[in-house]
């Protein structure tokens, strides 16, 4: 195994050590270092350990409390108002889940809005888990200011992603997970550290021009995907995520790396779905792998040799880094190094 990537296991024991270290609860900090991970593995590194060093940068600024218990605000037949309590967002979002699943099982479907929290990774995580119960969950959440509505160069919403999962007899779930920018603002991060230009379309600067400089884009706003389609999008996800959780709402959201001083308040909403309650699930699956079949057989354009379905690619992908290890940044080996040090934790890595 090449040395910039390691076993996924060594590397979710390494995350939840520090995350206890810093005061997070055992099994929390299990399940905060299964979501991080599993992102890595799936090739969403944008939202894996990488993370880890900002998460417990906020516990030791008092801004994210690591001991945070769910709190059931209101409960009516299969909904839930949950408060997250200002603690860690995977955790929250996991145990919220778990009260879903059940819920879904007794009423057929189950939703929940989640306000008081954090960035919680990526969607496609509790999705993925939710499929593999057999259910649907469609999933959306807010973030910090990142993109603008349609029209506007002032960056009001977060990327504000969307997601659902679907179980299949294929070994992996349809996945759909995407943020109604253009392109995650992850993207636009990445082409500033290596000091390389953005393409035309991804952003605006402050004053609302057209700009391949990664910084500008940065320092103006992510465009949202498909015009006033995508800014539809972004304000249908604030709305479920904000707006009906009672958190905060499109720049009242905390930044996470620039204002260390106050808590996020983001707010999530969870909508689970038991298929046994609608159809069959032996037939479900049948009905969708057909579906899958059909798309994959559909005429190629030129060039293409082979059509893919949204699930897919990560899948081939976590089979991949399964085996090979998964890939640590540089950066982030370093930041992993630090806080062990800090922390009085062994670097097996």
């Amino acid at each position: 195994m090449a040395t910039n990537r390691h076993a996924p296991e060594l590397v979710r024991q390494l995350a939840a050590d520090l995350a206890v270290a810093a005061g997070v609860g055992r099994e929390d900090a299990v399940i905060l270092a299964d979501a991080l991970v599993d992102a890595d593995v799936q090739g969403t590194s944008t939202h894996g350990v990488s993370r880890l060093n900002i998460y417990i940068r906020r516990i030791q600024k008092g801004v994210i409390n690591p001991k945070a218990a769910l709190v059931v605000e209101r409960r009516r037949g299969g909904t839930l108002v949950v408060d997250a309590a200002n603690g860690l967002g995977q955790v929250q979002a996991v145990k919220t889940l778990d009260l879903l699943i059940s819920l879904a099982r007794e009423n057929g479907l189950a939703a929940a809005t989640i306000h008081n929290s954090q960035h919680f990774g990526a969607l496609s995580y509790y999705c993925n888990r939710a499929a593999a119960q057999d259910m649907i969950l469609f999933a959306t959440t807010n973030g910090e200011p990142a993109m603008s509505p349609d029209g506007s160069c002032q960056a009001y919403f977060g990327t504000n992603p969307l997601a659902a999962s679907f179980p299949t007899g294929l070994g992996w779930p349809v996945k759909i997970d995407l943020a109604t920018s253009v392109v995650a603002r992850g993207n636009i991060i990445a082409a500033q550290k290596r000091g390389q230009p953005i393409p035309l379309g991804w952003g605006l600067t402050p004053d609302g021009e057209p700009t391949t400089d990664a910084a500008a884009a940065l320092a103006g706003t992510v465009l949202a995907m498909a015009g006033h389609k995508g800014y539809a999008l972004a304000l249908m996800v604030e709305i479920f995520s904000g707006v009906l959780s009672g958190a905060a709402v499109g720049p009242g959201v905390g930044s996470m790396y620039k204002q260390m001083e106050r808590k996020q308040n983001a707010g999530h909403f969870f909508c689970l779905l038991d298929i046994a309650a609608f159809m069959d699930v032996a037939e479900f699956k049948l009905r969708l792998d057909h579906a899958v079949a059909e798309i994959k057989v559909c005429r190629k354009r030129p060039g293409v040799t082979e059509i893919l379905v949204p699930g897919e690619r990560s899948h081939r992908m976590a089979l991949e880094n399964q085996q090979r290890g998964i890939f640590i940044e540089e950066a982030t080996r370093k930041e992993l190094t630090v806080l062990c040090n800090e922390l009085g934790v062994a670097f097996p890595l």
